[in-house]
């Protein structure tokens, strides 16, 4: 089988995972495979729609900061009297339940919003959360991105370039420093790991660290390569987010269990590193992709890690890609 081919099966193959775990979510059964297959030919509509049927659920943290799940990305809040701070938006369908779980924590009006990269299912509701107030702040590079159309390869989907109001109006290139609500929120740019629009937001004195997409707890994570992420980077970004954090830090992860860590953490980082060493070694010694896939280099992890929206498979050839 050639590469290309080999490249198509999985693509389908993580469209198919994410029409059967979303699926389960909405209907509360698995979708049949036959279903699954159909339906992931439009993966993007798809989650939007589990998103419009999701509940939002509130974990109230500390230093006036929650963290609500249920819409795309893991999206933080931190309320006080400059305002309500998003850390990012969550996907458009899901605004009334985003609101009225906003409105639970306070009355403050929304006055900023932070992406941590520019992936929809991050950045969807930027425009309806400019109309409501917030001045959006990202990384450079995600400003690039949403200006432009963009190709994401394993999602077989072209996004279009956003509207005005869904565009960053402030942005950085590598770090910058924001006081609010009595607290500081440090703003860093990883280099490409996930994306190459990563940012992490820490919390100074609540000590809570945001750390998007370069991290999935209990979950093997995505890897866009198509905008400049790599295995190599996720990993280094791992080490970073250690670095930034202690055993008392709230580690907020951009998916999974929302609520996170350092031991967690850290154990996310063993299985990235392990998994790359792992289909490293079996490169080097000339496996194709189908081999590598074969010789099963996740099995170690995958009672733990592979249960969810990207399958040891995926994240092997996810790996290979970059090894």
């Amino acid at each position: 089988m050639s590469f290309g081919h080999q490249y198509a099966l999985s693509r389908r193959g993580f469209c198919t995972c994410c029409a059967i775990v979303t699926g389960f979510v909405a209907t509360g059964g698995w979708l049949s495979p036959s279903r699954a297959y159909a339906e992931a030919g439009n993966l993007v509509d798809l989650i939007r729609d589990v998103a419009a049927k999701t509940p939002i659920k509130v974990h109230k943290l500390r230093g006036g900061v929650s963290i609500l799940e249920g819409s795309g990305g893991n999206v933080a809040i931190m309320t006080g009297v400059d305002g309500k701070v998003f850390i990012d938006a969550g996907i458009t369908v899901s605004r009334r339940r985003i609101l009225d779980a906003a409105d639970g924590l306070s009355q403050d009006p929304i006055t900023h919003l932070i992406n941590t990269h520019w992936h929809f299912d991050h950045t969807d509701g930027n425009a309806w959360l400019n109309a409501e107030g917030a001045a959006i702040i990202a990384h450079e590079n995600t400003h690039k991105h949403l200006l432009a159309v963009q190709r994401v390869e394993d999602w077989d989907f072209n996004f279009p370039s956003s509207p005005l109001a869904a565009v960053p109006t402030e942005t950085f290139s590598s770090e910058k420093t924001l006081k609010l609500n009595g607290s500081t929120i440090s703003l860093k740019h990883y280099e490409p790991a996930h994306t190459d629009s990563d940012i992490s937001a820490t919390f100074s004195e609540a000590d809570i660290l945001h750390a998007g997409d370069t991290y999935w707890n209990g979950i093997y994570p995505f890897i866009d390569y198509s905008t400049g992420g790599n295995i190599d980077g996720m990993i280094r970004a791992t080490e970073a987010n250690l670095a930034a954090a202690t055993d008392k830090t709230i580690v907020l992860p951009g998916h999974g269990n929302p609520v996170s860590n350092r031991a967690e953490l850290a154990a996310y980082h063993d299985m990235l590193v392990a998994i790359h060493d792992n289909v490293a070694k079996l490169k080097r010694q000339g496996r194709s992709l189908e081999e590598t896939i074969a010789a099963k280099p996740t099995a170690a992890f995958d009672a733990k890690w592979g249960q969810f929206l990207i399958t040891p498979a995926l994240f092997t050839r996810l790996v290979y890609e970059g090894a």
